[in-house]
C-alpha cells in the first residue's frame, strides 16, 4: 500500500481503533508481528505514568500485553533474570503460545563474560533462540568527536563481538547484531563475513540507516542474507535547516518498501520472525550539513550527499512529523499505544497474509 493510500483509507484505521482489538485466529499465528520492548518507550517501566495505562515493570506485563492487543511475540530485554524468573517467563510464553526473542548488552570484556554468559543461560531457559545486541548505544554522529575516536570504539566493539561468539556458540544460540545508527549496512556486512560465524548475523532495522544517508530499502538488501530477527519500521523524513529530520511513523505512512524488506529477510531465513519496533518521539534531527556529523566518516562523496537529500526532498512526509512535545503523560501513553495497534492492525492486513 502507498502512503497516499494508506492517508485516504485513515478513517476507516481510526474507525478500527476505536473498536475492541480482535484476537488473532489461531490459523493466522504463524504469521502475526510481534513488539519489540522499544514501541513502549514510554509506559515500560513507568518512565511515563497513568492510571489508564498501568507501566509493563517486567518481561510478564509486556508478554501478557501484548498477547492481548493480537501480536504474536516480544523482543525484549534479558538482563538480571535469573533462573526463577527465567522459568516464569518460560512458563507464560508457552501458555501465552508467543514466540520470544531476547535483547542483551555485549560483554565489554572478559572480565564481562561471566554476566553475559549467565544472562545467555537464563534467556535459553526461558526459550529464547535469538538475542538481538547492539555496539553502540546511541548515534555515531552524536557519539563522536573524531574518527580516532570511531576507529577505537569499532576496535574495542569487534573484540566485543569476538568474546560473545565463543559464548552463544558454546551454548547454540543465535546473536544478531542491529545497525544502530552505528555502522552503515556494507560495514556492517564486512564485521559479519570477518567474524564468519554461523551463530552471529544481524537484526535488520528497517530505518535506522536512513540516518547513516542510505537508502532504507537498499540496507534491508544488503543485510537480509544475514538476518536473524528484524525491527520492523516506517520512516518519515523531512528537510530542516542543518540537514533532515527522521521520524518512526506507522506502517504504511512513510519511505520504507515494508512488504518487500520482509519477502527479503524470509527468503533468507525462512524462519525469522517479525518485530514491530514502532517509537512513539519526537523526530530525530539528523545534521548532516554541519561538520560535526561528518568527523566519522571517511568515503561518502558529495554526490550521495545530493542523493540522499533529493530523496528526503521527494519522499518528504505531508503534513508535521509526529511528535510528543507538548503532550500530557496520559496523551503520550495513548498515542503510544494507538500506534502500536495501528501498525498491527496495518500488518494482518498489508503484510503476512
Amino acid at each position: 500500500m502507498k502512503r497516499r493510500q494508506f492517508l485516504q483509507a485513515s478513517s476507516l484505521a481510526g474507525l478500527s481503533l476505536s473498536m475492541p482489538f480482535p484476537r488473532i485466529p489461531d490459523f493466522l499465528k504463524e504469521y502475526s508481528m510481534g513488539i519489540v520492548i522499544h514501541s513502549y518507550g514510554m509506559r515500560y517501566g513507568g518512565r511515563v505514568k497513568s492510571e489508564d495505562f498501568p507501566p509493563f515493570e517486567n518481561a510478564l506485563d509486556l508478554m501478557r500485553h501484548c498477547h492481548q492487543i493480537g501480536a504474536g511475540g516480544v523482543q525484549t530485554t534479558v538482563g538480571a533474570w535469573g533462573l526463577d524468573f527465567s522459568n516464569k517467563v518460560r512458563e507464560e510464553r508457552e501458555k501465552l503460545d508467543l514466540y520470544l526473542e531476547g535483547s542483551i548488552g555485549l560483554p565489554k570484556d572478559e572480565t564481562d563474560l561471566d554476566r553475559f554468559e549467565k544472562e545467555i543461560k537464563d534467556a535459553k531457559n526461558a526459550g529464547v533462540d535469538v538475542l538481538r545486541t547492539v555496539c553502540l548505544n546511541g548515534r555515531r554522529y552524536e557519539n563522536f568527536e573524531s574518527v580516532d575516536q570511531f576507529r577505537d570504539f569499532k576496535k574495542k566493539a569487534l573484540k566485543s563481538l569476538q568474546f560473545a561468539e565463543g559464548v552463544v556458540k558454546k551454548h547454540q544460540v543465535k546473536l544478531a547484531v542491529e545497525n544502530h545508527k552505528d555502522w552503515t549496512s556494507e560495514e556492517l556486512v564486512e564485521i559479519l563475513k570477518n567474524l564468519s560465524s554461523e551463530w552471529v548475523g544481524a537484526t535488520v532495522d528497517f530505518g535506522n540507516n536512513v540516518s547513516l544517508l542510505e537508502n532504507p530499502n537498499k540496507v534491508i538488501e544488503n543485510l537480509a542474507p544475514f538476518a536473524f530477527s528484524t525491527h520492523v519500521k516506517d520512516m518519515g523524513v523531512q528537510e530542516y535547516e542543518d540537514g533532515f529530520l527522521l521520524s518512526e511513523v506507522p506502517l504504511g505512512e512513510g519511505i520504507v518498501d515494508l512488504k518487500k524488506g520482509m519477502d527479503l529477510c524470509r527468503k533468507y531465513n525462512p524462519d525469522i520472525q517479525f518485530s514491530l519496533e514502532m517509537i512513539t518521539r519526537d523526530p530525530l534531527k539528523i545534521p548532516c550539513l554541519t561538520d560535526k556529523y561528518w568527523e566519522t566518516f571517511e568515503s561518502v562523496s558529495g554526490s550521495e550527499l545530493s542523493r540522499h537529500l533529493s530523496f528526503v526532498r521527494k519522499e518528504s512526509y505531508p503534513g508535521s512529523l509526529p511528535q510528543v512535545f507538548g503532550l500530557s503523560d496520559q496523551q503520550k501513553l495513548q498515542v503510544e499505544e494507538e500506534n502500536v495497534k495501528k501498525c498491527l492492525n496495518f500488518s494482518k492486513s498489508n503484510l503476512l497474509t
